[in-house]
């Protein structure tokens, strides 16, 4: 496996700064293995790129992340505490989850949508404060979605609707989003803007991100780390320079690949031999 640290000191570092820390999660369905027992650090403030074949256990690995699944062994820490000390409440105002199928939001217009994002923090029966409306406001800011507060959500195209979505996300004020393919649905120019815009509240705003994508070029652009799964197993991880090799990508995929450097941003490109 690659593993892209230099020695046990940029190790204790990592681990000091991480937002998750997983220590032999595994999972299984009906005696099958989904993951074999994993051990993870995932660093605060940075876009983590989960990457692997189909069946590899990417949406599985977000979900336990996000706790909508409970794996049968280890432990898993958000911020140094136990994910399970936390209240559902509680936990929600830590993470926010983007799942790979968007609901519908059927009569919701999007500042209303939104708007939700506030309820960990709110519960059933406090109403919305100045701080809220606040939050929701530079939410819809953020992603370029204010001019759209008073549109149906189920009435917008594909990127707008995700872009709502991460609105809502935003307002929710968590320390780390997890968002399971937010562009499988999407054309080019979505993918760049929705991925684009998770770099720059990553960036600007000092938010964690995991998000897991198929598209490998995609994943080398816009994510700082890439963890690699393989039938359950982490088979490799670093940046994009360490995992975006032919030999790295035969071990991932199983199929040969030629990685060229683009001459103007330097961004590595993928295609089959």
């Amino acid at each position: 496996m690659l593993v892209s640290h230099d020695d046990a000191a940029s190790q204790a570092a990592t681990a000091q700064e991480a937002v998750f820390e997983l220590e032999n999660i595994e999972y299984r369905i009906d005696g099958r293995v989904i993951l074999h027992p994993l051990s993870l650090s995932i660093p605060a403030g940075r876009v983590t790129g989960v990457i692997g074949h189909n069946g590899s256990g990417k949406s599985t690995l977000a979900k336990i992340l996000s706790r909508q699944l409970q794996p049968q062994g280890g432990s898993l820490t958000v911020g140094g505490a136990p994910a399970q000390s936390f209240s559902t409440r509680e936990f929600a105002c830590q993470v926010g989850y983007l799942p790979q199928q968007i609901p519908a939001a059927p009569g919701m217009t999007v500042q209303e949508l939104v708007a939700l994002g506030r309820y960990p923090w709110l519960g059933a029966f406090r109403s919305p404060g100045e701080a809220d409306r606040r939050q929701i406001e530079r939410g819809m800011a953020l992603t370029d979605v204010s001019a759209l507060a008073d549109r149906l959500v189920d009435t917008l195209s594909g990127g707008e609707r995700q872009r709502v979505w991460l609105a809502m996300l935003v307002a929710q004020d968590t320390r780390c989003l997890i968002l399971d393919e937010p562009i499988s649905a999407l054309d080019i120019r979505h993918q760049v803007e929705v991925l684009g815009l998770v770099r720059q509240l990553s960036r600007e705003h000092a938010l964690s991100v995991i998000v897991v994508l198929h598209d490998v070029y995609m994943a080398g652009r816009y994510c700082d780390d890439l963890i690699a799964l393989r039938a359950g197993r982490i088979v490799a991880r670093g940046n994009s320079a360490q995992l975006l090799t032919p030999e790295v990508l035969k071990t991932i995929y199983e199929v040969e690949m030629d990685v060229m450097i683009h001459p103007l941003t330097g961004d590595r490109v993928t295609c089959l031999r």
